[in-house]
């Protein structure tokens, strides 16, 4: 099972920045790629981006393209989310998923489920005020 634990949400003003971080321990066991998504209670999911782990590739939705830069650094298990110019309506749940294969922006219905549930962290809250 892989386990997804994010941090670095907060609130900051549009026009500013935050980096999120998603530490998959046992990420490296397996063949999955990594995803960034974010929901709020009522909503549906919506992809953010997602790297592919063998290419390096990311890729993004477009309304946060330029805006948002995701990478990984293998070697600690660890992928992150560089998101600056922050606008309100990027005020949101942020979660990390283990993602089937990532070749376009990252689709809900590629997020691994396992034996307990889909491998889906536990989110961290980003909130931007105009």
């Amino acid at each position: 099972q892989v386990q997804l634990v994010e941090s670095g949400g907060g609130a900051v003003q549009a026009g500013g920045s935050l980096r999120l971080s998603c530490t998959a321990p046992n990420l490296h066991a397996t063949r999955f790629d990594i995803a960034w998504f974010r929901q709020v209670p009522g909503k549906e999911r919506e992809g953010v981006s997602c790297i592919n782990r063998k290419s390096g590739h990311s890729y993004y939705a477009d309304n946060v393209k330029g805006r948002f830069t995701m990478s990984m650094d293998n070697a600690e298990n660890t992928a992150f989310l560089q998101m600056n110019d922050l606008k309100p309506e990027d005020t949101d749940v942020y979660y990390c998923a283990a993602l089937i294969q990532c070749t376009a922006a990252p689709n809900p219905e590629l997020i691994v489920h396992g034996e307990f549930g889909d491998y889906w962290g536990q989110g961290t809250q980003v909130t931007i005020s105009s």
